[in-house]
């Protein structure tokens, strides 16, 4: 089948030198960051669900797909209206939506905070404004959607003290937009990097992530992905 390449990748191809100032951007180090001070405890019998966007999905659902403790991370979207929740009408930024990733994960192994910790360390730059490297669009924000009023008390509170330690350069950008619904995307947008690694997107942007989640979290690193397909 053939792949649609990204419509912002035929771009960087044609000019190198963003896609080398991407590069650059993508390798910097991840950031590193206290755990949330407000992080309760969930029933730990129960599957949790945990909605995030961050740029390309490509690359937060790679991030979480070798988080231990995470049963699936499905690359979708979030933020608008289920009749625009397909890649062209997205790709306008003109929906609403944001390229997000819904997280399945078990909380006997991991927190809601615990992965938020990751997704404002190694998973974006959640100081860049509608926009991540060479993405730019209110489809590529920083954004939590929270699925209950103890997630949104969460994030709100991981926000405002990650926003007081000094570890940013500036003003975290990410917002907190209830979760209306959430969207799989398109078949061949799923486990994107595990099947495309050699895609100079992918290296550039991507896999430099990966790399900084197992140095940064090599606890909660796990090498065999969790696989949408």
């Amino acid at each position: 089948m053939n792949i649609p390449f990204r419509k912002h990748c035929a771009a960087l191809a044609a000019a190198f030198g963003l896609l080398a100032a991407g590069a650059a951007q993508a390798r910097e180090s991840a950031f590193i960051i206290p755990p949330p001070a407000v992080d309760p405890s969930k029933d730990p019998a129960l599957q949790e669900k945990a909605v995030i966007a961050g740029g390309c999905f490509w690359g937060v659902q790679a991030v979480f797909q070798h988080v231990k403790g995470v049963t699936n991370a499905v690359s979708g979207y979030a933020g608008g209206k289920a009749g625009m929740a397909n890649y062209d009408a997205v790709s306008s930024g003109r929906t609403g939506h944001a390229e997000a990733v819904e997280i399945t994960y078990d909380p006997k192994q991991i927190s809601y905070g615990q992965l938020l910790q990751i997704y404002f360390s190694v998973a974006h730059d959640p100081t860049q404004l509608n926009r991540q490297g060479p993405d730019s669009g209110t489809q590529y924000r920083s954004t939590v959607f929270p699925s209950d009023d103890s997630q949104r008390k969460v994030a709100e509170a991981y926000i405002a003290q990650l926003n007081q330690t000094g570890v940013y350069p500036k003003t975290l950008a990410t917002t907190v937009e209830p979760l209306q619904a959430f969207y799989p995307a398109e078949g061949y947008h799923q486990d994107y990097l595990v099947r495309h690694p050699y895609s100079m997107y992918i290296m550039v942007n991507d896999i430099p992530k990966v790399e900084n989640l197992a140095k940064a979290f090599p606890d909660r690193y796990r090498d065999k992905p969790v696989l949408v397909n």
